[in-house]
């Protein structure tokens, strides 16, 4: 399998500054505001971001949560093995509340469907916007756009995204990976 690098660690860090600043342009305190990854990759982006939002931009409170849709996705059924669920930590009320959901890669679409369909479980949000670090497009099946994206890639059918993140995979990178080579 040949393998293109997307996305070094100083370009990831240069896109996660940039969307921080992007969501801060439209949502200033986050008062009203709350982040969820979407489990499990969109967890190490949304730590990221809200890191960055404290630490770096001095917002003092900003509401992180993560969110499993394992059950909501619609070919959880269709594997042989046993499908294994992520924690949902959402101990805070979603209602009323703008939510940005947070993944690594926006493929197809359906990840983000089940999203929506799982979210409702847990109340009605006022507003709800997605952020991604790339943004597959060509590939959708469903008619979803992301609010914020940090690259957009155009990749084809044989070919796959995999984000390594420093504190899963040792480094912040993104690459391309040929699977038809």
């Amino acid at each position: 399998m040949g393998q293109k690098v997307l996305l070094t660690t100083k370009e990831v860090d240069i896109i996660l500054h940039r969307l921080a600043c992007q969501l801060i342009e439209k949502h200033l305190d986050f008062s009203d505001t709350v982040l969820i990854g979407i489990q499990p990759r969109g967890t190490y982006l949304a730590n990221r971001l809200k890191n960055l939002l404290q630490k770096d931009y001095k917002l003092p409170e900003v509401t992180l949560g993560f969110l499993d849709i394992t059950f909501f996705r619609d070919d959880f059924r269709r594997t042989d093995k046993p499908v294994e669920a992520s924690p949902t930590t959402l101990d805070f009320v979603i209602d009323n509340k703008k939510v940005i959901f947070i993944d690594d890669v926006l493929y197809t679409g359906r990840s983000i469907r089940s999203a929506l369909s799982a979210i409702q479980s847990f109340g009605r949000p006022s507003e709800i916007e997605l952020l991604v670090l790339i943004d597959r497009r060509f590939s959708r099946h469903l008619p979803i756009q992301p609010d914020y994206r940090g690259r957009q890639v155009d990749a084809l059918g044989g070919e796959k995204v995999k984000v390594n993140w420093k504190e899963n995979d040792g480094q912040d990178s993104v690459y391309l990976i040929n699977c038809n080579e």
